[in-house]
């Protein structure tokens, strides 16, 4: 028994019996218009003395209370309600933000009605039982409550063994209000996650939500393996050259060195604005254009191998987007022919710009040797795969029976058009 009766008043049963008493005063302006609904059809029934018109008065309330709760709002403060009150288990989570979707102000009007409900039953009871439970455990001390004209002088109150029972009944009383108050506590909380839980909508949103961040994470490492990785590549290359001939050419070395610094310090640049994508979320703004086609010509002239460069179009009618995209295909291509290609064999890259789409091939000799296995790497083409995608193009890439490691994109010039919902 003890246990039991610990339950019932322990610290959660505090919290949800606070819970209900709060939903009882939410209660209350509802209830004191339906008094005057009653007495519009009732004008003779007293709904503060007659049982019948307190039920309807009541029944009044609870469909002003629901519909009331069709705010949007209504969800989050029921939500932080509930959280800080209702002792919900943790692995039971709540909706955030407000109802938008007709199902989620359909269930948190569901529970607003359920809690004023409830909360008004307890409230009520709790003001009602509690002083008549502590009188009825005061008659056998105080004989002023005995001859009090609401108990109008009862001749039981004259038997020694109904004095002798009023004191546990009053306290049965008050385990009885406790454990009516534990059982309604327990119904909300056992509602809450199924009444104020994500919705279908709720769950589709977050995942929209999580699938965007995805997106902008996927994107920054992109542009930092293409633009970063490529600079350290050919900084790697440039720098082991100077090495080996440092003591025999030194003006190789020098011109080594100087494009190493004009390397890393168009590096820093291009770092900085790879890591405006973090910023983009807190003022809306996509800061990250990058380089496009126009600026191939700088790019070809300092990745460390030998480009035979061919067009067929006007590269400079080419998207922004597009052009931005396919700058950095090129890119890593590049770094994949210094990685991973014959060492001074020339690297062949043609692009053509058609009415509808861009297309980019790069051609490089295939090493006999296979390629170093570096800790971390491999995305390249996974990388490249992706942006085509994300325009709605294609890649391949792979060996031909010529010797040679081709490297093709598709990129549409144009974003299809959505069909209408």
């Amino acid at each position: 028994m003890t246990p039991l009766i610990g339950r019932l008043v322990d610290r959660r049963a505090r919290l949800r019996w606070l819970h209900l008493i709060i939903g009882g005063a939410l209660l209350m302006p509802y209830y004191l218009v339906g008094t005057v609904v009653v007495g519009l059809y009732a004008p003779d029934a007293n709904p503060f003395t007659s049982l019948p018109a307190q039920f309807a008065a009541f029944a009044h309330a609870l469909p002003m209370a629901a519909v009331t709760a069709l705010l949007p709002l209504a969800r989050p403060l029921s939500v932080s309600a509930a959280r800080a009150l209702c002792g919900l288990a943790p692995d039971r989570p709540l909706a955030d933000g407000p109802g938008v979707s007709r199902q989620a102000r359909a269930r948190s009007a569901a529970w607003f009605t359920l809690h004023v409900g409830l909360g008004g039953v307890i409230s009520g009871m709790t003001l009602a039982l509690v002083p008549f439970a502590v009188c009825v455990m005061g008659l056998p001390f105080f004989a002023a409550l005995r001859d009090s004209p609401a108990l109008e002088r009862s001749p039981l109150l004259d038997h020694t063994w109904v004095l002798a029972l009023a004191p546990p009944a009053g306290a049965a009383m008050l385990l009885a209000l406790a454990g009516c108050a534990a059982a309604a506590g327990a119904l909300l909380a056992n509602r809450a996650p199924v009444l104020l839980g994500p919705t279908p909508d709720d769950r589709l949103a977050a995942a929209e939500r999580r699938a965007a961040e995805l997106a902008v994470r996927n994107r920054l490492a992109r542009e930092l393996h293409d633009s970063v990785g490529h600079a350290l590549s050919a900084v790697t290359l440039q720098a082991g050259a100077a090495r080996r001939v440092l003591d025999s050419d030194p003006e190789f070395a020098r011109q080594a060195l100087t494009a190493i610094e004009e390397t890393t310090r168009r590096t820093v640049g291009e770092l900085d604005a790879v890591l405006g994508l973090l910023r983009q979320g807190a003022d809306g703004s996509d800061d990250l254009a990058g380089p496009g086609l126009d600026a191939l010509g700088g790019l070809l002239a300092r990745c460390g191998v030998p480009v035979r460069y061919a067009t067929d179009g006007d590269p400079g009618t080419v998207p922004g987007p597009v052009s931005a995209e396919a700058y950095r295909i090129v890119q890593e291509g590049l770094s994949n022919a210094l990685r991973h290609g014959v060492p001074g064999s020339p690297v062949r890259l043609r692009v053509g710009v058609g009415p509808r789409e861009l297309t980019l091939v790069l051609d490089s000799a295939l090493s006999p040797r296979p390629p170093a296995a570096r800790p971390g790497g491999g995305r390249g083409l996974t990388g490249i795969a992706e942006r085509a995608l994300l325009l709605g193009g294609a890649t391949e890439a792979g060996p031909r029976d010529d010797g040679v490691w081709r490297l093709a994109a598709r990129l549409p010039l144009h974003a299809p058009a959505k069909e209408p919902r």
